[in-house]
């Protein structure tokens, strides 16, 4: 099984789940070869670079049944569409401003039997709704990602956690996180996963 390594780190998936998984190879295969949403030499890390890499907010964060989350710039599907494999009791609203990349994410959401993902062309910076967390993988610089969505979160808390942002970035954070001038905390993605794409992960998390 392609997806093995998925069931590797989150052992209690059902075998739903585990199907869901497993059928992303092919139909990420199949539309990037008409809509660019993965680099063509990166489809065959899609387990790890994207699946997984998706799911370290998982890691950090386990969200509860009832919970909604944005996925701003999803592209085709990252991180929002293997966290509503792994949460299907949750809605994720997945946005990006490019309607290709939507088409691409609809498809899959529906040929894999998501039933809780709305995706939709769009700029966060015009949505009306407000969410529990808001999750992105590095669409820009965390001080200007904060400036579009900080009003986007409920003031109430499902969860532990204050409400707030699940920022998935590599490499040396220290001078944009100093730009954020907010409280913040980082997580390393080797703490969870033991691949070499994992090194310089990390998951920040800012509370709104």
């Amino acid at each position: 099984m392609k997806s093995a390594i998925i069931q590797h780190y989150f052992p209690e998936l059902t075998d739903l789940q585990k199907n869901q998984f497993e059928l992303l190879y092919n139909l990420y295969s199949e539309w990037n070869d008409k809509i660019n949403v993965i680099s063509r030499k990166d489809i065959e890390n899609l387990y790890i670079n994207h699946v997984l890499h998706s799911l370290g907010i998982a890691k950090v964060q386990t969200f509860k049944a009832g919970a909604s989350i944005l996925d701003v710039g999803t592209g085709g599907g990252f991180p929002g569409i293997p966290l509503a494999i792994l949460f299907p009791e949750v809605k994720f609203h997945l946005v990006d401003s490019i309607g290709k990349k939507i088409t691409v994410v609809r498809e899959v959401s529906s040929a894999i039997g998501l039933k809780n993902v709305t995706a939709e062309q769009a700029r966060a910076e015009q949505l009306k709704e407000e969410y529990d967390f808001i999750v992105s993988r590095a669409v820009t610089r965390i001080k200007e990602f904060y400036q579009w969505i900080h009003r986007k979160t409920k003031k109430q808390s499902l969860h532990e956690r204050d409400n707030g942002i699940l920022y998935l970035k590599g490499g040396d954070l220290d001078e944009e996180l100093n730009e954020l001038k907010k409280p913040y905390q980082l997580y390393n993605l080797s703490d969870y996963f033991k691949e070499d794409f994992f090194e310089t992960k990390k998951v920040v998390y800012v509370p709104l």
